[in-house]
Protein backbone atom coordinates (compact mmCIF):
# COMPACT_ATOMS: atom_id res chain seq x y z
CA UNK A 1 0.00 0.00 0.00
CA UNK A 2 1.32 3.30 -0.68
CA UNK A 3 1.85 5.71 1.48
CA UNK A 4 -0.61 8.75 2.36
CA UNK A 5 0.88 11.77 -0.25
CA UNK A 6 1.16 14.36 2.82
CA UNK A 7 3.70 11.54 4.33
CA UNK A 8 5.77 11.28 1.57
CA UNK A 9 5.83 14.88 0.61
CA UNK A 10 7.07 15.50 4.30
CA UNK A 11 9.73 13.21 3.77
CA UNK A 12 10.93 15.90 1.11
CA UNK A 13 11.04 18.80 3.63
CA UNK A 14 13.96 17.27 5.36
CA UNK A 15 16.04 16.71 2.21
CA UNK A 16 15.64 20.70 1.40
CA UNK A 17 15.77 21.36 4.67
CA UNK A 18 12.64 23.32 4.66
CA UNK A 19 9.28 23.80 7.10
CA UNK A 20 6.53 23.67 4.45
CA UNK A 21 5.94 24.07 1.04
CA UNK A 22 3.34 25.90 -1.15
CA UNK A 23 1.61 24.70 -4.64
CA UNK A 24 -0.74 26.29 -6.94
CA UNK A 25 -3.51 25.67 -9.12
CA UNK A 26 -1.57 27.18 -11.89
CA UNK A 27 1.34 25.66 -14.36
CA UNK A 28 4.15 27.60 -15.84
CA UNK A 29 1.97 29.15 -17.89
CA UNK A 30 -0.65 30.85 -15.62
CA UNK A 31 -3.70 29.79 -17.41
CA UNK A 32 -6.69 28.94 -16.16
CA UNK A 33 -6.63 25.48 -17.51
CA UNK A 34 -4.63 23.32 -16.43
CA UNK A 35 -3.25 19.99 -18.40
CA UNK A 36 -4.06 16.31 -16.22
CA UNK A 37 0.00 16.13 -16.20
CA UNK A 38 0.20 19.72 -14.59
CA UNK A 39 -2.99 19.28 -11.86
CA UNK A 40 -0.76 19.20 -8.81
CA UNK A 41 -2.93 20.90 -6.67
CA UNK A 42 -5.95 18.29 -7.16
CA UNK A 43 -3.30 15.76 -6.75
CA UNK A 44 -2.56 16.49 -3.63
CA UNK A 45 -5.83 17.95 -2.24
CA UNK A 46 -8.77 16.50 -4.07
CA UNK A 47 -9.79 19.88 -5.21
CA UNK A 48 -10.73 20.37 -9.05
CA UNK A 49 -11.70 24.21 -8.51
CA UNK A 50 -9.79 26.48 -10.98
CA UNK A 51 -8.10 28.85 -8.61
CA UNK A 52 -6.50 27.63 -5.50
CA UNK A 53 -3.06 27.36 -2.58
CA UNK A 54 -2.01 24.63 -0.92
CA UNK A 55 0.50 25.37 2.37
CA UNK A 56 1.81 22.16 3.44
CA UNK A 57 3.75 22.57 6.75
CA UNK A 58 4.98 19.79 8.98
CA UNK A 59 2.32 18.91 10.94
CA UNK A 60 -0.71 21.22 9.64
CA UNK A 61 -1.92 21.56 6.01
CA UNK A 62 -4.26 24.10 4.58
CA UNK A 63 -6.13 24.49 1.61
CA UNK A 64 -7.19 28.14 0.60
CA UNK A 65 -9.84 28.74 -1.78
CA UNK A 66 -12.31 31.95 -2.66
CA UNK A 67 -15.90 32.23 -2.00
CA UNK A 68 -16.94 30.31 -5.18
CA UNK A 69 -15.72 27.37 -4.16
CA UNK A 70 -16.27 26.87 -0.43
CA UNK A 71 -18.94 24.31 -1.15
CA UNK A 72 -16.89 22.72 -3.67
CA UNK A 73 -13.73 22.20 -1.94
CA UNK A 74 -15.57 21.28 1.03
CA UNK A 75 -17.16 18.23 -0.76
CA UNK A 76 -13.74 17.35 -2.70
CA UNK A 77 -11.28 17.89 0.15
CA UNK A 78 -8.96 14.75 0.75
CA UNK A 79 -8.34 14.04 4.82
CA UNK A 80 -5.17 15.90 6.47
CA UNK A 81 -6.39 19.55 4.84
CA UNK A 82 -8.05 22.02 6.39
CA UNK A 83 -9.71 24.31 4.03
CA UNK A 84 -9.71 28.12 4.84
CA UNK A 85 -11.93 30.98 2.79
CA UNK A 86 -8.67 33.02 1.89
CA UNK A 87 -10.60 36.75 1.68
CA UNK A 88 -11.03 35.58 5.16
CA UNK A 89 -7.66 34.79 5.98
CA UNK A 90 -4.57 34.98 3.86
CA UNK A 91 -1.85 31.98 3.97
CA UNK A 92 0.65 34.60 5.31
CA UNK A 93 -2.08 35.16 8.47
CA UNK A 94 -1.48 31.37 9.27
CA UNK A 95 2.23 31.59 9.16
CA UNK A 96 2.58 34.76 11.54
CA UNK A 97 0.97 32.69 14.24
CA UNK A 98 4.17 30.46 14.20
CA UNK A 99 6.61 31.48 17.20
CA UNK A 100 9.88 30.35 15.25
CA UNK A 101 11.04 31.63 11.60
CA UNK A 102 9.61 29.14 8.78
CA UNK A 103 11.56 28.58 5.85
CA UNK A 104 8.68 27.60 3.32
CA UNK A 105 9.77 26.02 -0.37
CA UNK A 106 8.14 26.41 -3.64
CA UNK A 107 8.34 26.13 -7.15
CA UNK A 108 9.58 29.42 -9.05
CA UNK A 109 8.12 28.88 -12.37
CA UNK A 110 4.39 28.62 -10.87
CA UNK A 111 5.12 31.60 -8.72
CA UNK A 112 5.00 35.51 -9.64
CA UNK A 113 6.15 38.02 -7.04
CA UNK A 114 3.10 39.43 -6.62
CA UNK A 115 0.97 36.21 -5.76
CA UNK A 116 4.21 35.19 -3.25
CA UNK A 117 3.79 39.38 -2.04
CA UNK A 118 0.53 39.28 -1.46
CA UNK A 119 -0.33 35.41 0.13
CA UNK A 120 2.91 34.71 1.76
CA UNK A 121 5.60 36.88 2.81
CA UNK A 122 5.86 37.86 6.22
CA UNK A 123 8.56 38.67 8.90
CA UNK A 124 9.27 34.75 10.07
CA UNK A 125 8.68 33.78 6.77
CA UNK A 126 12.17 33.05 4.78
CA UNK A 127 10.40 31.52 1.04
CA UNK A 128 13.24 29.45 -0.90
CA UNK A 129 12.97 28.78 -4.58
CA UNK A 130 13.51 25.03 -5.32
CA UNK A 131 14.12 23.84 -8.78
CA UNK A 132 12.82 21.14 -9.15
CA UNK A 133 9.00 20.50 -8.38
CA UNK A 134 8.27 18.78 -4.81
CA UNK A 135 5.00 17.51 -6.21
CA UNK A 136 6.60 16.19 -9.23
CA UNK A 137 8.75 13.96 -6.95
CA UNK A 138 6.02 12.33 -5.22
CA UNK A 139 3.54 11.69 -8.03
CA UNK A 140 3.74 8.10 -9.18
CA UNK A 141 1.82 7.34 -12.32
CA UNK A 142 1.52 10.92 -13.25
CA UNK A 143 -0.34 11.33 -17.02
CA UNK A 144 2.31 12.37 -19.78
CA UNK A 145 1.89 15.78 -21.24
CA UNK A 146 1.18 15.64 -24.98
CA UNK A 147 1.93 18.16 -27.36
CA UNK A 148 -0.17 18.71 -30.01
CA UNK A 149 0.93 21.01 -33.43
CA UNK A 150 -0.37 25.24 -33.19
CA UNK A 151 -2.10 26.11 -36.10
CA UNK A 152 -2.45 29.43 -37.95
CA UNK A 153 -5.14 31.86 -38.11
CA UNK A 154 -5.85 34.12 -41.61
CA UNK A 155 -6.12 37.45 -41.46
CA UNK A 156 -10.16 37.01 -42.64
CA UNK A 157 -10.87 36.13 -39.16
CA UNK A 158 -8.97 38.26 -37.00
CA UNK A 159 -9.08 41.60 -38.47
CA UNK A 160 -4.98 42.62 -38.43
CA UNK A 161 -2.19 40.82 -39.79
CA UNK A 162 0.23 39.47 -37.48
CA UNK A 163 2.64 41.98 -39.32
CA UNK A 164 0.43 44.92 -38.52
CA UNK A 165 0.39 43.48 -34.41
CA UNK A 166 4.26 43.24 -34.64
CA UNK A 167 4.55 47.07 -35.88
CA UNK A 168 1.78 48.31 -33.06
CA UNK A 169 4.10 46.39 -30.09
CA UNK A 170 7.64 47.93 -31.79
CA UNK A 171 6.12 51.25 -31.68
CA UNK A 172 5.11 51.44 -27.52
CA UNK A 173 8.73 50.03 -26.91
CA UNK A 174 10.03 52.52 -28.98
CA UNK A 175 7.93 55.28 -26.70
CA UNK A 176 9.28 53.75 -24.07
CA UNK A 177 12.48 53.32 -24.59
CA UNK A 178 12.18 50.02 -24.18
CA UNK A 179 14.11 47.49 -26.16
CA UNK A 180 12.20 43.93 -25.31
CA UNK A 181 9.12 42.41 -24.07
CA UNK A 182 9.01 39.00 -22.43
CA UNK A 183 5.41 37.88 -22.90
CA UNK A 184 4.56 35.12 -20.58
CA UNK A 185 0.58 34.63 -21.11
CA UNK A 186 0.23 32.44 -24.20
CA UNK A 187 -2.78 34.44 -24.99
CA UNK A 188 -1.01 37.40 -26.06
CA UNK A 189 1.37 35.30 -28.05
CA UNK A 190 -1.58 33.78 -29.71
CA UNK A 191 -2.80 37.55 -30.06
CA UNK A 192 0.61 38.82 -31.47
CA UNK A 193 0.84 35.89 -33.69
CA UNK A 194 -2.38 34.99 -34.92
CA UNK A 195 -1.90 31.30 -33.63
CA UNK A 196 -4.21 29.20 -31.77
CA UNK A 197 -3.51 25.61 -30.26
CA UNK A 198 -4.46 22.35 -28.93
CA UNK A 199 -3.32 22.81 -25.22
CA UNK A 200 -6.52 23.07 -23.56
CA UNK A 201 -9.52 21.29 -23.44
CA UNK A 202 -11.43 24.20 -22.84
CA UNK A 203 -9.07 27.42 -25.07
CA UNK A 204 -7.28 27.30 -27.84
CA UNK A 205 -4.03 28.77 -26.53
CA UNK A 206 -0.45 27.60 -27.29
CA UNK A 207 1.22 27.11 -24.47
CA UNK A 208 4.59 29.13 -25.23
CA UNK A 209 6.31 31.95 -24.90
CA UNK A 210 7.45 34.87 -26.73
CA UNK A 211 10.33 37.74 -26.80
CA UNK A 212 9.96 40.69 -29.16
CA UNK A 213 12.98 43.18 -30.12
CA UNK A 214 11.87 46.63 -31.07
CA UNK A 215 13.42 46.35 -34.34
CA UNK A 216 10.62 43.84 -35.51
CA UNK A 217 12.90 39.86 -33.92
CA UNK A 218 10.17 38.15 -32.71
CA UNK A 219 11.85 34.78 -30.79
CA UNK A 220 9.16 31.88 -29.86
CA UNK A 221 10.24 29.97 -27.02
CA UNK A 222 8.09 26.78 -27.41
CA UNK A 223 9.08 22.96 -27.66
CA UNK A 224 10.04 21.73 -31.26
CA UNK A 225 7.28 19.37 -31.37
CA UNK A 226 4.49 21.80 -31.44
CA UNK A 227 5.59 23.05 -34.84
CA UNK A 228 5.46 21.74 -38.35
CA UNK A 229 6.81 22.80 -41.56
CA UNK A 230 3.85 24.53 -42.73
CA UNK A 231 3.89 26.71 -39.57
CA UNK A 232 7.62 27.47 -40.20
CA UNK A 233 6.73 28.35 -43.99
CA UNK A 234 4.40 30.86 -43.30
CA UNK A 235 6.34 33.18 -40.78
CA UNK A 236 9.50 32.99 -42.81
CA UNK A 237 12.24 34.37 -41.58
CA UNK A 238 9.73 37.10 -39.19
CA UNK A 239 9.86 34.55 -36.79
CA UNK A 240 13.04 32.85 -34.27
CA UNK A 241 12.21 29.52 -32.48
CA UNK A 242 13.88 28.84 -28.81
CA UNK A 243 13.58 25.59 -27.25
CA UNK A 244 12.37 26.32 -23.56
CA UNK A 245 15.17 24.39 -22.08
CA UNK A 246 17.60 26.89 -23.66
CA UNK A 247 16.24 29.98 -22.44
CA UNK A 248 18.89 30.74 -19.81
CA UNK A 249 21.70 30.15 -22.56
CA UNK A 250 19.88 32.66 -25.10
CA UNK A 251 19.57 35.46 -22.44
CA UNK A 252 23.70 34.69 -21.01
CA UNK A 253 23.91 35.23 -25.13
CA UNK A 254 22.61 39.11 -25.31
CA UNK A 255 24.34 42.29 -24.66
CA UNK A 256 23.80 43.31 -20.84
CA UNK A 257 22.90 47.06 -22.62
CA UNK A 258 19.53 45.06 -23.26
CA UNK A 259 16.19 46.03 -21.53
CA UNK A 260 13.36 44.26 -21.11
CA UNK A 261 9.20 44.99 -20.39
CA UNK A 262 7.84 42.26 -18.36
CA UNK A 263 4.37 41.64 -17.37
CA UNK A 264 3.74 41.63 -13.29
CA UNK A 265 0.77 39.66 -13.68
CA UNK A 266 2.21 36.55 -15.95
CA UNK A 267 6.17 36.59 -15.36
CA UNK A 268 7.66 33.74 -13.19
CA UNK A 269 10.04 34.21 -10.51
CA UNK A 270 11.88 32.42 -12.20
CA UNK A 271 11.77 34.53 -15.46
CA UNK A 272 11.69 37.26 -13.30
CA UNK A 273 15.48 36.59 -11.59
CA UNK A 274 17.14 35.35 -14.55
CA UNK A 275 16.47 38.59 -16.21
CA UNK A 276 17.19 40.75 -13.33
CA UNK A 277 20.34 39.29 -12.93
CA UNK A 278 21.80 41.06 -16.01
CA UNK A 279 19.53 43.22 -17.31
CA UNK A 280 17.54 46.75 -16.44
CA UNK A 281 14.07 46.11 -16.41
CA UNK A 282 10.04 47.32 -16.02
CA UNK A 283 7.56 45.24 -14.43
CA UNK A 284 4.51 46.93 -15.76
CA UNK A 285 0.96 45.26 -17.18
CA UNK A 286 2.06 43.80 -21.09
CA UNK A 287 0.50 45.82 -23.33
CA UNK A 288 -1.21 43.27 -25.19
CA UNK A 289 -3.36 42.67 -22.43
CA UNK A 290 -4.93 46.16 -23.21
CA UNK A 291 -5.05 45.95 -26.89
CA UNK A 292 -6.20 42.26 -26.84
CA UNK A 293 -9.30 43.70 -24.89
CA UNK A 294 -10.30 45.57 -27.90
CA UNK A 295 -11.77 43.63 -30.64
CA UNK A 296 -11.95 45.17 -33.98
CA UNK A 297 -15.29 45.58 -36.23
CA UNK A 298 -13.87 41.63 -37.70
CA UNK A 299 -13.93 40.06 -34.71
CA UNK A 300 -17.24 41.83 -33.27
CA UNK A 301 -18.90 40.63 -36.30
CA UNK A 302 -18.03 36.93 -35.91
CA UNK A 303 -18.67 36.95 -32.03
CA UNK A 304 -22.26 37.96 -33.10
CA UNK A 305 -22.46 35.17 -35.84
CA UNK A 306 -21.12 32.46 -33.12
CA UNK A 307 -24.05 33.61 -30.48
CA UNK A 308 -26.43 33.13 -33.01
CA UNK A 309 -24.82 29.60 -33.69
CA UNK A 310 -24.82 29.49 -30.01
CA UNK A 311 -28.17 30.39 -29.42
CA UNK A 312 -29.59 28.60 -31.76
CA UNK A 313 -28.37 25.01 -29.82
CA UNK A 314 -29.35 26.41 -26.38
CA UNK A 315 -32.67 27.06 -27.51
CA UNK A 316 -33.02 24.04 -28.54
CA UNK A 317 -31.69 22.43 -25.55
CA UNK A 318 -33.92 24.68 -22.94
CA UNK A 319 -36.73 23.40 -25.11
CA UNK A 320 -36.11 19.56 -25.10
CA UNK A 321 -35.47 19.36 -21.60
CA UNK A 322 -38.28 20.85 -21.01
CA UNK A 323 -40.95 18.80 -23.36
CA UNK A 324 -38.76 15.89 -21.77
CA UNK A 325 -38.52 16.21 -17.96
CA UNK A 326 -41.12 14.25 -17.13
CA UNK A 327 -40.49 11.66 -19.77
CA UNK A 328 -37.09 10.65 -19.66
CA UNK A 329 -34.88 10.27 -16.99
CA UNK A 330 -32.49 13.32 -17.10
CA UNK A 331 -29.32 13.77 -14.99
CA UNK A 332 -26.92 16.70 -14.99
CA UNK A 333 -24.50 14.81 -16.95
CA UNK A 334 -27.03 13.43 -19.57
CA UNK A 335 -28.15 17.25 -19.59
CA UNK A 336 -24.74 18.34 -20.49
CA UNK A 337 -23.97 15.66 -22.92
CA UNK A 338 -27.24 16.74 -25.18
CA UNK A 339 -26.32 20.35 -24.81
CA UNK A 340 -22.74 19.14 -26.28
CA UNK A 341 -24.77 17.21 -29.32
CA UNK A 342 -26.80 20.46 -30.23
CA UNK A 343 -23.59 22.52 -30.01
CA UNK A 344 -21.63 19.81 -32.17
CA UNK A 345 -24.33 20.21 -34.73
CA UNK A 346 -22.78 22.71 -36.37
CA UNK A 347 -19.29 22.15 -38.44
CA UNK A 348 -17.89 25.65 -36.64
CA UNK A 349 -17.84 24.12 -33.11
CA UNK A 350 -14.83 23.30 -31.67
CA UNK A 351 -14.92 22.55 -27.90
CA UNK A 352 -16.59 23.45 -25.38
CA UNK A 353 -15.64 27.30 -23.10
CA UNK A 354 -15.38 25.11 -20.15
CA UNK A 355 -15.84 22.50 -18.31
CA UNK A 356 -20.02 22.98 -17.99
CA UNK A 357 -21.91 24.20 -14.64
CA UNK A 358 -25.21 21.61 -14.99
CA UNK A 359 -26.39 22.11 -11.38
CA UNK A 360 -29.93 21.30 -10.09
CA UNK A 361 -31.86 21.70 -6.65
CA UNK A 362 -28.99 21.67 -4.05
CA UNK A 363 -26.27 21.14 -6.63
CA UNK A 364 -27.25 24.41 -8.21
CA UNK A 365 -26.45 26.54 -5.31
CA UNK A 366 -22.74 25.81 -6.36
CA UNK A 367 -21.25 28.47 -8.15
CA UNK A 368 -19.36 26.72 -10.03
CA UNK A 369 -19.98 23.30 -9.40
CA UNK A 370 -19.36 20.50 -11.62
CA UNK A 371 -20.53 17.26 -11.89
CA UNK A 372 -19.34 13.95 -11.78
CA UNK A 373 -20.18 10.52 -11.19
CA UNK A 374 -20.16 10.40 -7.30
CA UNK A 375 -22.43 14.16 -7.22
CA UNK A 376 -24.59 13.27 -10.78
CA UNK A 377 -28.06 13.60 -9.61
CA UNK A 378 -31.78 12.99 -11.68
CA UNK A 379 -32.95 16.45 -12.56
CA UNK A 380 -36.35 16.45 -10.73
CA UNK A 381 -39.18 18.31 -11.77
CA UNK A 382 -39.51 20.42 -8.90
CA UNK A 383 -35.88 21.56 -8.86
CA UNK A 384 -34.57 24.78 -10.00
CA UNK A 385 -31.88 23.54 -12.29
CA UNK A 386 -28.63 26.33 -13.35
CA UNK A 387 -26.54 25.59 -16.75
CA UNK A 388 -23.56 27.57 -17.33
CA UNK A 389 -21.77 27.04 -20.54
CA UNK A 390 -20.21 27.70 -23.11
CA UNK A 391 -18.49 27.27 -26.67
CA UNK A 392 -15.34 27.90 -28.84
CA UNK A 393 -15.85 28.48 -32.24
CA UNK A 394 -13.69 29.08 -35.49
CA UNK A 395 -15.02 32.47 -34.81
CA UNK A 396 -15.79 32.82 -31.49
CA UNK A 397 -15.90 32.19 -27.58
CA UNK A 398 -19.46 32.01 -26.08
CA UNK A 399 -20.67 31.78 -22.39
CA UNK A 400 -24.05 31.81 -21.10
CA UNK A 401 -25.89 30.76 -17.88
CA UNK A 402 -29.72 30.12 -17.61
CA UNK A 403 -31.93 29.23 -14.54
CA UNK A 404 -34.52 26.75 -15.96
CA UNK A 405 -37.90 25.29 -14.14
CA UNK A 406 -39.80 22.74 -14.63
CA UNK A 407 -42.76 23.44 -12.69
CA UNK A 408 -44.95 26.34 -10.64
CA UNK A 409 -42.32 27.95 -7.84
CA UNK A 410 -42.50 29.40 -4.78
CA UNK A 411 -43.37 32.82 -4.53
CA UNK A 412 -40.01 33.86 -2.61
CA UNK A 413 -37.63 31.82 -5.48
CA UNK A 414 -39.56 33.87 -8.19
CA UNK A 415 -38.58 36.94 -6.10
CA UNK A 416 -35.23 36.34 -5.67
CA UNK A 417 -35.09 35.40 -9.28
CA UNK A 418 -36.37 39.01 -10.52
CA UNK A 419 -34.19 40.40 -8.13
CA UNK A 420 -31.45 39.11 -10.06
CA UNK A 421 -32.96 39.54 -13.30
CA UNK A 422 -33.57 43.51 -12.07
CA UNK A 423 -29.68 43.92 -11.82
CA UNK A 424 -28.57 41.88 -14.46
CA UNK A 425 -31.16 44.39 -16.39
CA UNK A 426 -29.27 47.16 -14.72
CA UNK A 427 -26.17 46.59 -16.34
CA UNK A 428 -27.36 46.30 -19.87
CA UNK A 429 -28.97 49.15 -19.88
CA UNK A 430 -26.75 51.36 -18.18
CA UNK A 431 -25.01 54.00 -20.19
CA UNK A 432 -21.23 54.05 -19.90
CA UNK A 433 -18.85 56.97 -19.54
CA UNK A 434 -15.61 58.01 -20.40
CA UNK A 435 -14.32 56.87 -16.98
CA UNK A 436 -17.06 54.17 -16.13
CA UNK A 437 -14.94 50.91 -14.61
CA UNK A 438 -16.09 47.48 -13.46
CA UNK A 439 -16.56 48.38 -10.08
CA UNK A 440 -18.80 51.12 -10.05
CA UNK A 441 -21.25 48.13 -12.72
CA UNK A 442 -20.59 45.92 -9.89
CA UNK A 443 -22.44 48.23 -7.46
CA UNK A 444 -25.58 48.64 -9.63
CA UNK A 445 -25.77 45.03 -10.95
CA UNK A 446 -26.41 44.10 -6.86
CA UNK A 447 -28.12 47.42 -5.63
CA UNK A 448 -32.04 45.60 -6.44
CA UNK A 449 -30.60 42.01 -3.86
CA UNK A 450 -29.10 44.31 -1.33
CA UNK A 451 -32.06 46.48 -0.57
CA UNK A 452 -33.23 42.57 0.71
CA UNK A 453 -30.24 41.99 2.23
CA UNK A 454 -28.76 38.96 -0.48
CA UNK A 455 -25.86 39.09 -2.03
CA UNK A 456 -23.59 36.47 -4.31
CA UNK A 457 -19.71 35.92 -3.76
CA UNK A 458 -18.33 36.11 -7.23
CA UNK A 459 -17.55 38.73 -9.77
CA UNK A 460 -20.49 40.17 -11.89
CA UNK A 461 -18.89 40.09 -14.96
CA UNK A 462 -15.45 38.77 -16.52
CA UNK A 463 -13.70 40.13 -19.78
CA UNK A 464 -14.08 37.15 -22.53
CA UNK A 465 -11.68 36.36 -25.64
CA UNK A 466 -11.93 36.13 -29.41
CA UNK A 467 -11.64 32.37 -29.50
CA UNK A 468 -9.24 32.27 -26.79
CA UNK A 469 -9.81 32.34 -23.13
CA UNK A 470 -13.63 32.58 -22.29
CA UNK A 471 -12.07 34.67 -19.02
CA UNK A 472 -10.13 37.15 -19.55
CA UNK A 473 -8.78 40.97 -17.99
CA UNK A 474 -7.56 43.15 -17.78
CA UNK A 475 -11.68 44.16 -18.01
CA UNK A 476 -14.71 42.89 -15.21
CA UNK A 477 -17.20 43.67 -13.19
CA UNK A 478 -15.70 43.25 -9.72
CA UNK A 479 -15.62 44.71 -6.38
CA UNK A 480 -11.84 45.58 -7.14
CA UNK A 481 -11.79 46.44 -10.48
CA UNK A 482 -10.84 49.74 -12.04
CA UNK A 483 -9.96 49.48 -15.37
CA UNK A 484 -12.01 51.81 -17.74
CA UNK A 485 -14.50 50.39 -20.07
CA UNK A 486 -13.55 50.70 -23.85
CA UNK A 487 -15.22 50.38 -27.10
CA UNK A 488 -15.08 46.70 -28.39
CA UNK A 489 -14.96 45.02 -25.34
CA UNK A 490 -16.72 42.28 -24.43
CA UNK A 491 -18.08 40.97 -21.24
CA UNK A 492 -20.35 38.70 -19.27
CA UNK A 493 -22.98 40.05 -17.04
CA UNK A 494 -23.89 37.59 -14.97
CA UNK A 495 -25.48 37.90 -11.29
CA UNK A 496 -26.56 35.35 -9.44
CA UNK A 497 -27.87 34.63 -5.68
CA UNK A 498 -27.30 31.26 -3.71
CA UNK A 499 -28.73 29.58 -1.24
CA UNK A 500 -26.37 26.44 0.79
CA UNK A 501 -28.12 22.80 -0.32
CA UNK A 502 -31.20 24.59 -1.81
CA UNK A 503 -30.98 26.42 -5.20
CA UNK A 504 -29.16 28.53 -7.14
CA UNK A 505 -29.70 31.58 -9.67
CA UNK A 506 -27.50 33.19 -12.23
CA UNK A 507 -28.24 34.62 -15.65
CA UNK A 508 -25.28 35.60 -18.19
CA UNK A 509 -25.31 37.47 -21.05
CA UNK A 510 -21.94 38.43 -22.90
CA UNK A 511 -22.02 41.70 -23.95
CA UNK A 512 -19.57 44.15 -26.37
CA UNK A 513 -19.39 48.13 -25.74
CA UNK A 514 -20.54 49.51 -29.11
CA UNK A 515 -20.58 53.55 -29.40
CA UNK A 516 -24.00 54.84 -30.56
CA UNK A 517 -24.04 58.62 -31.47
CA UNK A 518 -20.52 59.32 -29.81
CA UNK A 519 -21.84 57.59 -26.48
CA UNK A 520 -20.60 54.13 -24.98
CA UNK A 521 -23.68 51.33 -24.11
CA UNK A 522 -23.33 47.13 -24.09
CA UNK A 523 -25.33 45.37 -26.91
CA UNK A 524 -26.12 42.09 -26.01
CA UNK A 525 -24.17 39.19 -27.84
CA UNK A 526 -26.23 36.30 -26.24
CA UNK A 527 -29.22 34.72 -27.69
CA UNK A 528 -31.13 32.64 -25.64
CA UNK A 529 -34.69 32.74 -23.58
CA UNK A 530 -35.32 34.07 -20.00
CA UNK A 531 -37.17 31.64 -17.50
CA UNK A 532 -40.16 33.51 -18.28
CA UNK A 533 -41.81 31.71 -15.38
CA UNK A 534 -39.67 32.77 -12.84
CA UNK A 535 -39.95 35.94 -13.27
CA UNK A 536 -42.53 38.15 -11.43
CA UNK A 537 -43.71 41.18 -13.55
CA UNK A 538 -44.84 42.91 -10.41
CA UNK A 539 -41.55 43.40 -9.80
CA UNK A 540 -40.29 45.15 -12.82
CA UNK A 541 -40.17 48.88 -13.82
CA UNK A 542 -41.48 50.19 -17.04
CA UNK A 543 -37.91 50.50 -18.48
CA UNK A 544 -37.25 46.62 -17.22
CA UNK A 545 -40.25 45.72 -19.18
CA UNK A 546 -39.65 47.70 -21.86
CA UNK A 547 -36.13 45.72 -22.21
CA UNK A 548 -37.33 41.82 -21.59
CA UNK A 549 -39.89 43.14 -24.38
CA UNK A 550 -37.76 44.05 -26.96
CA UNK A 551 -35.07 41.33 -26.07
CA UNK A 552 -36.79 38.59 -25.82
CA UNK A 553 -38.65 39.78 -29.49
CA UNK A 554 -35.22 39.69 -30.58
CA UNK A 555 -34.47 36.62 -29.63
CA UNK A 556 -37.10 35.19 -31.55
CA UNK A 557 -36.77 37.16 -34.80
CA UNK A 558 -32.99 35.88 -35.24
CA UNK A 559 -33.40 32.51 -33.89
CA UNK A 560 -36.63 31.10 -35.16
CA UNK A 561 -35.86 30.52 -39.03
CA UNK A 562 -33.22 27.61 -37.50
CA UNK A 563 -35.81 26.07 -35.72
CA UNK A 564 -38.34 23.23 -36.49
CA UNK A 565 -42.00 24.16 -35.75
CA UNK A 566 -42.64 22.90 -32.61
CA UNK A 567 -39.27 24.68 -31.13
CA UNK A 568 -40.82 28.34 -33.23
CA UNK A 569 -43.78 28.12 -31.42
CA UNK A 570 -42.70 27.53 -27.96
CA UNK A 571 -40.10 29.89 -28.73
CA UNK A 572 -42.88 32.74 -29.54
CA UNK A 573 -44.16 32.04 -26.01
CA UNK A 574 -41.31 32.85 -24.04
CA UNK A 575 -41.77 36.17 -25.42
CA UNK A 576 -42.00 38.77 -22.78
CA UNK A 577 -44.58 41.19 -23.96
Amino acid sequence: MKKNKLIRLRKKFIIYNIDGYIIPKNDEFFGEYVDPSNERLKYLTGFSGSAGQALVLKNKAFLFVDGRYTLQAQKEIKKGFKMVEIHKTKPLEILKKNKKKLIIGFDPKLYTQAILTNLFVSKNVKLIPIKTNLIDKIWSNRPKLKFKKFFILKTQYVGQSYEHKINLICNILKKKKLKNLLITAPENVAWLLNIRGKDSSYSPIPNCNAIINYKKTVTLVVENNKIDKNFKSYFGKNLKYLNPSNIIEYLDSLNSEENFLIDKITCSLFYKEKIAKKFKYVEKIDPIFFLKSKKNNVEINNTIKSHIIDGVALTKFIYWIKNNINKLKITELSAQKKLEQFRKKNRNYISPSFNTISGSGPNSAIPHYRANNKTNRKIKTKDIYLCDSGGQYHYGTTDVTRTICFCKQPRRIKNIFTKVLKGHISVAIYRLKKNTTGKQLDIVARSALKKFGLDYAHGTGHGVGYFLNVHEGPQAISKINNIQLKEGMILSNEPGYYESNKFGIRIENLVFIKKYNNKLKFQNLTLAPIEKDLINFKLLNKKEKKYLSEYSKKIYFILNPYLNKYEKNWLKSTICS
